[in-house]
């Protein structure tokens, strides 16, 4: 690629007595224009291309995640019950919400429906647009009966191939930001090729399509492509404004899919307080940033019936701090080395303090309870003390809220992901710890100021971003199995983008020879080594096999009235809520405190209770019939200590601490092969 530099002043003296110079110079001015011009086609030629396998490895991935949810259930030949029962537990329950949209009369009783309902917690009217993240199914029954495509495809293809095809936006995502990063196309190709081919640690959509996340992540992958866009230095006036349209709206459909939304983007407001504190990116930026988050918090706040949840979250709370604390120190930025980390520290005192201040205050004027279950959890999860709480020894024992398993960084690494990660993070740490010494120095000094100027060359304010929230969200991942999707999916961003970029790397990855994105071994690799696996998957048919739930869904349609209220456990009764309508006591939709009441007075049917008491709970949520399963009555999925009778007994007292010895040993979910 051309590359020009301005030319030096040339002295008169000069130019007279060396006449050939001048001509020479006269030279290249007259080759400029061809250059630049050649230089604009490359670019233009280049960003066709690379948009083209874009958008083209995007919906590759989504045909390819259909293909194995089809041959792993044989989707198009089971029946439709068969195909409800396969979205398992919450899944289930989320899913119904669509069928029920769709089984109204019209979208207005259908709404009516959602707002007053008391056929998901017996004896209890609810409104599910408060109280659940349900506006996408919503949304798609709407376009269902809107679109003249009935007689074309069923109700549930329309639902699931929606799902599908924002895996296509979700991949493309992190191609352009990983494109973002490193300036090349080439490593936009890779973090696609990775994640496919890590398919089994970055997603699991193609076995739990209705999971909230599964619509929630590739709203969020547009936000951070959008925000590595936004911290770009010399952005113009209305690239700038578009790129803020582009983070509200993805920030504020990310929020609105997923129950979830206030801790990752806690995680986030993290990041750009760290950032903002060692001034390595604009403050200006951050407050935007900031803001953002906050506005669209409180538009789905007010689409969901003033949820007090949302209101009583940590961020709102933290991002209010900041801004307050920002005001209150004007002069955090100024002094020398050990007066900027005095006031770095002090900074961080006053958020932290001003952060829980104002978020007891909130949860005491609006009552709040519903996510002290987390916070139980977390004490319990860093040993903070032992706990007889249900719900925190419920999550204890789940194997999603354990630690990251080690055999995940060997699959990992099988791919060469892992390893490629790992030598990128450790450069890139070492460069930012350089510039965060750099920034504290003495910033009144011209001299320290043009030394921090050549440090930052190599570390911009998108990298510095990006880096950060791959940590914070890696210490996520490694505390709780079930948020490792948000980081192995930026881990394939960032482990690319750092392979493919010689700004960063320079002669680092030239002594190794892949300075050149051109030159990228991984790339083959992944194409050679792992196309003939991919394509021994897409052959292997399965079929979906569950009789004895089949026929319990056909038992309870045929012979119980349409009013019937059932008990049992929260994840039978999301299917059979979905597949007979019946009204339920208890179901998975866990951030509720009466709920979670209610659950565990249900769930005494397993403990060490009298007929008489078990009888009389039961009543008293109108309960006519209770589904007793012999997996939790003969449970073997968890050891001794972790079973739900054991949890129950704990919490009653009918047990001993001593004797809850929590552990995990893994269940078998297969399905048959297809003869």
């Amino acid at each position: 690629m051309m590359s020009i530099r301005q030319r030096k002043e040339i002295k008169t003296t000069d130019v007279s007595e060396d006449f050939p110079a001048q001509e020479e110079n006269v030279k290249l001015e007259n080759k400029l224009p061809s250059g630049r011009t050649n230089r604009r086609l490359w670019t233009i030629l280049s960003f066709t291309i690379g948009g083209t396998i874009a958008l083209c490895i995007g919906l590759l991935t989504s045909v390819y995640l259909a293909t194995l949810h089809e041959n792993d259930l044989w989707f198009s030949n089971i029946k439709e019950v068969e195909r409800e029962i396969s979205f398992r537990t919450e899944c289930g329950l989320y899913y119904s919400y669509y069928k029920q949209m769709l089984q109204a009369p019209t979208l207005m009783q259908g709404f009516h429906g959602l707002i007053y309902d008391n056929k998901t917690e017996s004896m209890r009217t609810i409104n599910l647009l408060q109280r659940m993240n349900i506006y996408q199914e919503v949304f798609l029954s709407v376009l269902y009966r809107v679109l003249p495509i009935q007689k074309y495809l069923e109700p549930v293809y329309f639902y699931i191939y929606t799902l599908f095809g924002l895996q296509a936006i979700y991949v493309t995502a992190l191609y352009i930001t990983s494109w973002l990063l490193s300036g090349t196309w080439l490593s936009g190709l890779l973090a696609a090729l990775w994640y496919v081919t890590n398919r089994i640690d970055t997603t699991r959509v193609e076995f739990t399509i209705p999971l909230r996340e599964n619509w929630a992540l590739p709203f969020f992958a547009i936000q951070i492509a959008a925000i590595t866009y936004f911290l770009r230095p010399n952005l113009q006036p209305l690239s700038e404004r578009l790129t803020l349209l582009a983070i509200f709206i993805s920030t504020f459909l990310f929020s609105l899919t997923w129950q979830f939304n206030q801790f990752m983007m806690l995680m986030q407001a993290l990041v750009l307080f760290i950032l903002d504190s060692l001034d390595m990116l604009p403050a200006a930026k951050a407050t935007w940033l900031y803001g953002i988050q906050i506005t669209s918090l409180l538009l789905v706040c007010i689409l969901q019936f003033f949820n007090s949840m949302i209101l009583g979250s940590l961020l709102i709370s933290f991002n209010l701090s900041v801004l307050i604390a920002r005001k209150l120190q004007k002069n955090l930025k100024t002094g020398s080395f050990l007066d900027r980390l005095g006031k770095l520290l002090l900074h961080l005192f006053v958020v932290l303090c001003l952060t829980l201040f104002l978020n007891n205050v909130i949860k005491k004027i609006l009552n709040l309870k519903s996510d002290e279950h987390i916070f139980k959890f977390l004490k319990a999860k860093f040993g903070l003390g032992a706990t007889r709480d249900f719900d925190a020894n419920l999550y204890l024992c789940e194997e999603a809220f354990g630690l990251l398993p080690f055999n995940t960084f060997e699959r990992l690494s099988y791919t060469l992901l892992f390893y490629a990660y790992i030598f990128v993070l450790s450069i890139t740490v070492i460069a930012a710890l350089v510039v965060a010494f750099h920034n504290l120095s003495d910033s009144t000094n011209q001299q320290s100021m043009d030394k921090m100027g050549k440090c930052t060359v190599n570390l911009k304010p998108e990298t510095a971003y990006n880096l950060i929230h791959t940590i914070l969200f890696g210490f996520l991942a490694l505390s709780t199995m079930r948020m490792k999707y948000l980081w192995t999916s930026h881990m394939c961003v960032f482990a690319s983008f750092g392979l493919c970029s010689p700004e960063i790397w320079g002669l680092l990855l030239k002594s190794v020879r892949l300075c050149n994105p051109k030159r990228v071994i991984f790339l083959p690799y992944q194409f050679f080594f792992f196309w003939p696996g991919m394509m021994d998957e897409l052959s292997e048919l399965r079929e979906f096999y569950d009789p004895d739930t089949v026929e319990l869904m056909n038992w309870i349609n045929s012979n119980t009235p349409r009013k019937a209220v059932f008990a049992g456990s929260m994840q039978l009764l999301a299917g059979v809520k979905l597949c007979t309508g019946r009204t339920l006591t208890n179901h998975p939709h866990y951030e509720d405190n009466s709920l979670r009441e209610r659950t565990k007075a249900v769930y005494q049917i397993y403990a060490k209770r009298s007929p008489e008491e078990v009888h009389a709970l039961l009543r008293s949520f109108g309960t006519d019939y209770v589904i007793l399963e012999d997996s939790i009555c003969y449970e073997r999925r968890h050891r001794r200590g972790c079973r739900l009778r054991d949890l129950l007994d704990i919490a009653n007292g009918h047990v001993s601490m001593s004797s809850h010895v929590r552990g995990l040993s893994p269940g078998d979910d297969g399905w048959p092969r297809r003869e």
